[in-house]
């Protein structure tokens, strides 16, 4: 794995301690196992503006890495529930910490299942689980040539960068100086696994939450990527793994947010309810009154509505996908909208508990940074307006003959 610090005792103890637990349990357990490790370095995390090494060697070892990963490939493969659990688990422990794990976790699994398989299968040697995070925005031209693309271009927002072996980023395939036509009609997108080495990273990751993900901007000018390190970014036939894949990277990372989501709404919810249980009044008020237990009552009903909205719709889709099925349009459209429902439902339930703390969230702590750190993810391009905008309409009957594509509703044909 690319290293970000020299190795420390500590860490070096904890790679140990990990790799003699790494094949026991299942990986709900090593995240509930891993959540004191992930809680005690979450104000370090923060300073550096990066995960530490601590955590990224927990996160390696415990191979959380790989619960998008193919079963064959020696991933987890988990299936969609499982994997929110996980995801929820690793958030609430630390919100940046599960950020870069899910993240890192669509990156790499979905290069393993749609890269060329042997290439794939170089990539994930040894059964290792490579480190690949990214992002597949197509702000990249990729130029045709033999065997392979001429990559350039500027991306911002590359989540787990800074811990990556390989970056997993997006490009419009150009071929005679145009555009080339994808599937759909629209032009070609092509996700690139690229070697770090061949990547200029910037340093400008100020922001106002989910300021430990480091996901800063990068750049590539005129770099040769092979064609076996590329694939279709909106591909759902998976040359490594089962049916989890036909969800493609965009479904992946659907419910990679939305495990995000939900950890971090419960850990608000239990941070102000720790608050009221220890403080004679909370925001000038007796932490009994009416006002504040009713409130906190609405918030938490609220929170557990998105978070049923989630397991309902994902659990529809994972017993498609044990059918060998393909998720259908309808079922697509209800995940997203159930992320889209779960982020903004989450900042609602953060306004109430930053206010309601009063001076305990304005000060650092656990209710400021998962305040920030839940409004940084309502801005991501997953829990959109033209995202929900799109789910009104399939839901509504007025887009027939479309499903889903990369960013949106397109022919099916």
């Amino acid at each position: 794995m690319a290293k970000a610090f020299q190795s420390t005792d500590k860490a070096a103890r904890a790679r140990t301690d990990l790799a003699r637990e790494r094949d026991t349990g299942s990986m709900l357990e090593r995240a509930q196992k891993l959540t004191p490790l992930f809680r005690a370095n979450a104000e370090a995390n923060e300073r550096l503006r990066m995960l530490t090494e601590e955590s990224v060697i927990a996160l390696d070892e415990s191979r959380l890495f790989g619960i998008m990963s193919p079963k064959s490939l020696g991933g987890s493969e988990l299936p969609p529930l499982e994997a929110l659990e996980v995801i929820e688990t690793v958030s609430a422990a630390d919100a940046s910490t599960g950020w870069v794990m899910f993240a890192v976790a669509v990156g790499t699994g979905t290069g393993g299942a749609y890269l060329e398989k042997t290439t794939a299968e170089k990539l994930f040697a040894g059964g290792r689980i490579p480190v690949i995070g990214g992002q597949g925005i197509p702000n990249g031209k990729a130029v045709a040539v033999k065997d392979g693309y001429r990559l350039s271009g500027s991306w911002s927002y590359g989540s787990g960068v800074k811990h990556a072996e390989y970056i997993h980023t997006g490009a419009v395939v150009h071929e005679n100086g145009e555009p080339r036509p994808g599937r759909h009609g629209t032009p070609e997108i092509r996700i690139c696994v690229v070697p770090r080495a061949q990547v200029v990273f910037g340093d400008n990751w100020d922001v106002l939450g989910l300021r430990a993900t480091a996901s800063i901007d990068y750049t590539m000018q005129d770099v040769f990527i092979p064609a076996e390190y590329t694939h279709v970014a909106d591909s759902t036939d998976p040359g490594h793994g089962g049916a989890l894949f036909f969800l493609g990277i965009i479904g992946l990372a659907t419910l990679g947010h939305s495990g995000f989501a939900l950890g971090v709404g419960r850990r608000i919810l239990d941070e102000l309810a720790l608050v009221a249980q220890t403080r004679v009044s909370i925001t000038g008020t007796p932490r009994e009154s009416e006002s504040f237990v009713e409130a906190y009552a609405n918030a938490e009903a609220k929170y557990r509505a998105a978070h049923a909205l989630v397991h309902e719709s994902w659990g529809s889709v994972q017993k498609s996908l044990e059918r060998g099925e393909r998720p259908s349009t309808r079922q697509l459209t209800l995940i997203r909208l159930a992320l889209n429902n779960a982020t903004w439902s989450v900042a609602e339930v953060a306004n109430f508990a930053y206010k309601t703390a009063g001076g305990v969230s304005l000060r650092a702590g656990v209710i400021q940074r998962y305040f920030r750190d839940m409004y940084a993810a309502t801005q991501h391009v997953t829990s959109s307006a033209p995202i929900l905008r799109e789910c009104g309409r399939e839901l509504a009957g007025l887009v027939k003959g479309k499903g889903w594509g990369f960013a949106g509703l397109v022919d099916e044909h």
